[in-house]
């Protein structure tokens, strides 16, 4: 890790020691935010934000996230949570408390396009991104140098169709403590055991704005149709192709005189700057799941 990052990362977790994040689905009914809003309060939490949605009042799903501070967070945690279970058995709460000075590990895989990966680099070195990259994977050795030189793990496992199965094994022995994996332009599809190991923490840019223009090569088939518009989406991987849940998106005019090039090079900008900000909202934990599409609360 580099120097300037690790200081950055020193100051951020002591900034968060005692900021924690709670995330609630559950099904809807009267009481559910006083019933969260007072557990705190009782516990001497102050509440800093709190964000709410429901699919319906009248038996839809309710969601919900909350931002705290609670001093000597810490050491009072595991205590907080095994207090708060019974408020969430009465609810049938599906919740998640997580303690906001614990940086989630990520690995960043990348074949040879380099614009993805050089934004969540740069992201990360100026503090925006607020993670511990534990490493790069990647099927070439172009970006080795420019990774390693941040003091970054760079991986190089090729992948064949011969290779596939123990390339895979390769890359699941290496993500046994990684929280988050990152597909910054990975040209290869993933099996789905390896997807069934990382439910929701697999997150991929694809280069068209789904639905439209799945699978390969989106921008020339965007200019076969004769699109006035190209775009970019960050979703989670599942094992159908590019239909996980979508968490971000974005678009951008073009006209008739842009070739496919053109389309690939304006993409390019908007495909760094979706895949970054879908990427700093799983890690803020602002991302809730439920029927193949997502809460995502900015």
């Amino acid at each position: 890790m580099s120097q300037l990052s690790d200081s950055r990362r020193r100051a951020y977790q002591e900034k968060q020691k005692d900021h924690a994040r709670m995330l609630i689905t559950c099904p809807d009914r009267p009481g559910i935010v006083y019933a969260v809003s007072q557990f705190l309060a009782e516990n001497g939490a102050n509440i800093s934000q709190s964000d709410q949605y429901s699919t319906d009042p009248e038996g839809g799903r309710f969601f919900m996230r909350i931002e705290f501070d609670l001093p000597n967070l810490e050491e009072r945690c595991e205590e907080l949570k095994r207090s708060f279970q019974p408020i969430a058995n009465r609810f049938q709460m599906d919740w998640t408390l997580v303690e906001a000075r614990r940086l989630k590990r990520i690995a960043i895989f990348v074949s040879k396009e380099d614009h993805c990966l050089l934004e969540l680099l740069w992201q990360w070195q100026s503090g925006a991104l607020h993670a511990d990259i534990a490493m790069v994977v990647s099927n070439h050795p172009d970006m080795r140098e420019t990774v390693e030189a941040l003091g970054i793990p760079y991986h190089v496992i090729s992948v064949t169709s011969e290779t596939k199965a123990e390339a895979e094994r390769r890359q699941m022995e290496l993500m046994k403590d990684i929280d988050l994996i990152v597909l910054a332009r990975y040209m290869q599809i993933l099996s789905p055991q390896f997807l069934r190991d990382y439910p929701q923490r697999i997150i991929n840019i694809h280069h068209s704005f789904l639905p439209a223009f799945v699978g390969a090569k989106p921008y020339d088939q965007a200019y076969k149709r004769g699109v006035k518009l190209i775009g970019a989406t960050a979703h989670y991987v599942t094992e159908e192709l590019d239909a996980g849940p979508i968490i971000e998106q974005d678009v951008q005019r073009v006209t008739h005189r842009d070739d496919v090039e053109a389309l690939k090079m304006k993409g390019r900008q908007i495909e760094r700057t979706v895949l970054a900000q879908a990427v700093t909202w799983h890690l803020e934990d602002r991302v809730l799941v439920y029927d193949n599409k997502t809460v995502v609360f900015p």
